[in-house]
């Protein structure tokens, strides 16, 4: 499959943002009496009144702020723009990780502090070669190179990010998968002593932890499928997903489980932790797509990370798959994406 050339055009200078940094905001779910059902948020007027609101429990991390170290990487030229991203300091400062709270600053305010050495990743189930990797394998064992991805989430919100890693069928071709082997399903670490959202069901949105994504395998060997270790020239932090995340820039951001220490290929599909705890709303495939919006949302534009007030940014059109239309639609050819959403 081809992958053509991100062009300069594909990134408008209107949805670049400056320098600025949008620090530690809090969603408080009881203040507009939302359950756990209602959330990620998508409406920026609820996330700008939700924001009155502050946390008792907050504290400020920025004196023990996780050390990042730089990380030996070539540019992929087919994924470069040559425009500004997102800035980092955004990228770091918000995020969606329940983990660590359901606020979008509360994983850089909680996470300073995880450990992310040492570290296990297995890759099993239908494999003829499981494969164990450490820390430094995650680092060192794999050509690591930079791509310019789109990332857009379910919550109308989007991104351009520079990621750092190694494609995901690298890995699993190394595993060499059975012939059976039809699914890949990835599991986050389950560590409640580090990670306070999963001690707590009101902390954590009361999703069901280990945190559980999944795809199809023909998705997961796609080409444009990363296993991320760094953005920005560094290796990850952990509000981003330290130390190894899924990258999967056509669908919308729940699909790039963080902090990954198992990746299993099944005969089924498994099931993922949004689609156990709202099948309605969040579904297997979970493909960018405007035509098709959210119970309670559309879909059809989204609010790009800018300059100035954060919930008052610009909104733009939203592209099918993504922007990736062409090097991916072609693995649901004859699916119906308004049922298999």
């Amino acid at each position: 499959m081809l992958i053509k050339t991100r062009k300069k055009s594909d990134i408008k200078e209107s949805q670049l943002t400056d320098e600025n940094v949008y620090k530690n905001r809090r969603v408080v779910l009881k203040a507009l009496g939302l359950s756990a059902l209602s959330i990620p948020l998508a409406s920026s007027a609820q996330a700008g009144l939700l924001d009155l609101f502050s946390n008792k429990e907050k504290t400020d991390n920025s004196a023990t702020t996780f050390k990042r170290s730089e990380l030996i990487h070539t540019k992929n030229s087919q994924f470069q723009s040559l425009t500004p991203v997102t800035p980092e300091d955004k990228i770091l400062q918000y995020n969606n990780f329940y983990e660590f709270g359901t606020g979008k600053g509360d994983p850089f305010s909680f996470s300073q502090q995880f450990k992310v050495d040492p570290w296990q990743l297995v890759i099993d189930g239908l494999v003829d070669k499981p494969i164990t990797l450490n820390y430094e394998d995650l680092l060192t064992r794999f050509a690591i190179e930079e791509r310019l991805y789109r990332m857009r989430c379910v919550e109308a919100w989007s991104m351009n990010i520079p990621w750092l890693g190694f494609s995901l069928a690298t890995l699993l071709k190394m595993a060499s998968p059975k012939s059976n082997a039809k699914y890949v399903r990835f599991e986050t670490l389950e560590d409640p002593k580090q990670m306070r959202g999963q001690s707590s069901g009101y902390i954590g949105g009361g999703l069901d932890y280990p945190y559980v994504e999944g795809l199809r395998l023909d998705e997961a060997m796609n080409p444009l499928v990363l296993l991320s270790v760094g953005l920005y020239g560094k290796t990850l932090a952990p509000q981003n997903g330290a130390p190894i995340r899924l990258v999967v820039p056509w669908k919308y951001g729940f699909k790039s489980i963080k902090s990954i220490v198992k990746i299993t290929l099944t005969d089924k599909a498994p099931v993922n932790t949004w689609q156990k705890i709202a099948a309605s709303e969040y579904g297997f495939f979970a493909n960018v797509n405007p035509q098709v919006d959210h119970p309670r949302w559309s879909q059809a534009s989204e609010r790009f990370i800018g300059a100035g007030n954060l919930f008052a940014a610009s909104r733009k059109p939203t592209l099918p798959f993504n922007g990736y239309q062409e090097e991916v639609a072609s693995l649901y050819k004859g699916l119906d994406l308004t049922r298999y959403f």
